[in-house]
C-alpha cells in the first residue's frame, strides 16, 4: 500500500504552477468551500484541522492527492473535477503556510 502512495505521490508536479489570479481565487475556495467543513480558521470542525501546525509532518504530495481524490467514507469530497494536480498542490502548500 505504502508502494501505491509513493508512485501517486512521484505522478504529482514537484512545483505548482498557479497564477497570483488563479491563486486569489484558490484562496478564496479555500475559505468558503473548505472551511464550510472545516472551519472558516480552519481549525476543525466536522472536519478535521487544516491549520499548519496540524499539517506540519504532512507531505503536500499527499495532501493534494487527498484533495484531488476525496476520503472515501467520510464527508470529504473529491475535487479532481474541478481542480488541476497543480492547483491541489498550491491548496495544500497554503495549508501548510508554505505559499509565497
Amino acid at each position: 500500500m505504502r508502494s501505491l502512495a509513493a508512485l501517486l505521490m512521484l505522478s504529482l508536479p514537484a512545483v505548482a504552477e498557479v497564477s497570483p489570479e488563479r491563486a486569489d481565487k484558490l484562496e478564496h475556495m479555500v475559505i468558503q468551500d473548505c472551511g464550510s467543513c472545516h472551519g472558516l480558521t480552519m481549525k476543525g470542525g466536522l472536519g478535521s484541522p487544516l491549520t499548519p501546525d496540524v499539517l506540519a509532518h504532512a507531505e503536500p504530495e499527499g495532501l493534494a492527492l487527498i484533495i484531488l481524490d476525496g476520503v472515501p467514507g467520510t464527508a470529504m469530497p473529491r475535487w479532481r473535477p474541478v481542480l488541476s494536480e497543480d492547483e491541489a498542490l498550491w491548496i495544500a502548500r497554503y495549508l501548510k503556510g508554505d505559499t509565497e
